[in-house]
């Protein structure tokens, strides 16, 4: 009973039979995610990053260092999340 019968890799049984996650790959975001996941905080990030240049930055400095900003965001999120 103790022994591990769904197959599935990166599971194991507990002493109780309980199935437990293996530890995830390391990452900043504090959340399990997928690449779909990623992709969709970077891309939140990238309109909340341009609504508060718009509102804040604009004056003084370009809309395309916004946007250089939020595409190295954007990759990092999505590579190292």
């Amino acid at each position: 009973m103790a022994s591990n019968l769904t197959g599935s890799p990166g599971k194991s049984a507990n002493t109780n039979g309980a199935l437990k996650r293996a530890v995830r790959p390391d990452g900043f975001l504090p959340i399990e995610t997928n690449l779909f996941d990623r992709i969709f905080i970077a891309v939140v990030l990238f309109v909340a990053i341009h609504l508060f240049w718009m509102r804040f930055v604009e004056q003084s400095l370009s809309i395309y260092v916004a946007t250089a900003i939020s595409i190295v965001v954007g990759v990092i999120i999505i590579r190292r999340g």
